[in-house]
């Protein structure tokens, strides 16, 4: 019985390892796209800032305007606060979702040639790259912040709420980059990509709980703010900055990261696409 008993164990041991060396690899090999993605970030830091330009616009105009003269109830909370998380979200959305460019740019490089034929899976490519616009959007989190904390904004300070912010907003690029990676190798040209990229980001920003609750909007627009990954984002921001965590926190999450699973999936069918 025992040496049945220990053959079993060893059976499964053995089956055990592909997997979990299957995952290592995965990690690793996304770890060494996105340190690639990071590299050129740190050639152009200035990037960064420029970047931060339209959200601090917007919170220091935008919010201070609507602030004074109360159009948009929010409750207890003053309206430059509560449209705090939206604006990281939209800086978040709109840093990522042009990520495609890079892929695009890399083809008429001719380097994505030489990256495809590394033997790497095709998902590390999306995952590696997504990794990198989060590193990207996560800079986003602290300019706003601080921002935040200069305009002596009624923002929950605590560890615990920045990283979970942090760690919502590289969820949130992982999906925006992704799908733009995939428009990015069904396009195939910058042009396009641009002009489509300019078509969908204010439609996904304005139908969204970015600026505004969704209870004030019309019903059409309440059915897709609620379909929009956008608003997921927001919501979980809000809770972890503003209002606390919420008992609809674990389903926003579900659906967040459900929606980037299935998003990276198919971005890593499509990536190979775009030198064809």
């Amino acid at each position: 019985m025992k040496q049945d008993s220990y053959a079993e164990d060893y059976k499964n041991l053995t089956k055990t390892k592909p997997s979990l060396t299957f995952i290592f690899d995965y990690m690793l090999n996304s770890l060494t796209i996105a340190e690639m993605e990071i590299r050129k970030l740190r050639h152009d830091p200035t990037e960064l800032l420029t970047r931060a330009v339209q959200p601090v616009l917007w919170l220091l105009i935008f919010g201070q305007a609507f602030s004074r003269i109360r159009a948009i109830p929010t409750g207890n909370v003053n309206y430059q606060t509560f449209m705090t998380p939206g604006i990281l979200a939209q800086s978040m959305m709109f840093i990522s979702i042009f990520y495609g460019l890079t892929i695009i740019w890399d083809k008429d490089q001719g380097i994505l040639q030489k990256l495809i034929a590394m033997p790497v899976p095709r998902a590390a490519f999306v995952t590696g790259k997504a990794f990198g616009a989060a590193v990207r959007a996560t800079s986003q989190v602290f300019i706003i912040l601080i921002l935040a904390l200069l305009l002596r904004l009624d923002i929950k300070w605590s560890f615990l709420g920045v990283f979970m912010s942090i760690i919502t907003i590289v969820f949130g690029a992982a999906f925006f980059s992704s799908l733009s990676m995939a428009l990015a190798a069904i396009v195939k040209s910058r042009e396009r990509f641009m002009g489509i990229g300019q078509v969908i980001t204010m439609p996904l920003f304005f139908a969204s709980n970015a600026i505004y609750p969704i209870q004030i909007m019309p019903h059409w627009l309440q059915i897709l703010a609620q379909i929009n990954p956008l608003s997921y984002v927001v919501e979980l921001l809000r809770g972890y900055l503003i209002n606390g965590i919420t008992p609809s926190a674990g389903m926003d999450w579900i659906i967040l990261i459900c929606a980037t699973i299935l998003i990276q999936f198919i971005s890593a069918i499509l990536y190979p696409h775009i030198v064809t």
